[in-house]
């Protein structure tokens, strides 16, 4: 990878593709506009950013993983992602993206609620690709947000920037819902995939020796990233994947439980758990009793 430029202002994405900034908290561009472009660079986001392409330029890469987005898709980032730009050879870039800095949103509903927005830390597979009605519902909302910025500054620019902001990201949210939808079979193939390595973990020494799973470490084996994991389990169990462990493993430790003399303590070690106290408070919560509770039940 290229050295990694750090972009921690909206002006300095300006800098790099030689654009106008009108805010240094928030910026709309089109890259079409842009009189420097760099053919292959690497940056590190201090910024929020969604960009829509309208063209195939070229590939984005997260570590190991490249993507070529198609027409009409947006793609994301957040605080703290690297990604590495490829532009083809003779063509340029041409995306209209949304940039905003973090200290845009403090004491704002937006600032209370960004978590919420997922999607701002999915991988390059996981972009969302717009429909035409969509693609204009996403650029009318960028030309709100620059119509704001072009007027001068009074008492309520700043709090109907980031309510256009929010707006453009609830439509977003609406969009990928839609897209889970119509990616269901795919999304059940991960769903079988996940309670096939679910039941693999549990099944051997791995829990004993590795400790307890974590939920990036099933989403890293289904090639995705923790949060569109996360979102596409929910999507289609109500449950998040965390949940999904938690059973699994109560669920082992009933069998467990139920057909050997193993004490409590034991179990835990072997499900993965350092402490056992963690193992007996996970299981009451959802059992109602503790473990040995439950063995002397089963046993009457």
């Amino acid at each position: 990878m290229n050295d990694i430029i750090r972009l921690d202002s909206v002006e300095q994405y300006g800098q790099l593709f030689g654009l106008e900034t009108l805010n240094p908290l928030v910026g709309v561009v089109n890259l079409d506009e842009a009189t420097r472009v760099p053919e292959r660079f690497a940056v590190n986001y201090g910024l929020y950013a969604l960009f829509l392409k309208d063209t195939k330029c070229g590939p984005i890469r997260y570590g190991r993983q490249q993507y070529d987005y198609d027409e009409g898709t947006v793609v994301c980032f957040a605080p703290g992602q690297v990604a590495e730009i490829v532009l083809a050879p003779g063509v340029r870039p041409n995306a209209h993206g949304l940039l905003f800095h973090p200290d845009l949103l403090r004491g704002t509903s937006l600032g209370r609620e960004i978590k919420q927005y997922t999607f701002l830390s999915y991988s390059s597979n996981e972009a969302l690709h717009l429909s035409q009605d969509e693609r204009n519902i996403f650029m009318d909302c960028l030309q709100k947000i620059k119509m704001e910025l072009l007027r001068p500054i009074d008492k309520h620019s700043r709090r109907l920037i980031t309510k256009h902001i929010e707006l453009l990201m609830d439509y977003c949210l609406r969009f990928y819902e839609r897209q889970f939808i119509t990616r269901a079979s795919a999304n059940k193939d991960v769903l079988i995939r996940f309670e096939e390595l679910l039941d693999g973990y549990f099944s051997g020494d791995n829990a004993e020796e590795k400790g307890l799973p974590s939920v990036r470490y099933f989403a890293d084996l289904v090639c995705l990233s923790p949060n569109y994991f996360g979102d596409l389990i929910k999507k289609e169990t109500g449950l998040s994947p965390q949940e999904h462990i938690q059973r699994k493993i109560v669920s082992v430790a009933k069998d467990t439980l139920a057909a050997s003399d193993m004490s409590a303590s034991q179990v835990a070690y072997e499900l993965g758990f350092q402490y056992p106290q963690h193992f007996t408070r996970l299981f009451k919560k959802h059992v109602g009793c503790t473990p040995l509770e439950y063995r002397r039940s089963f046993q009457m």
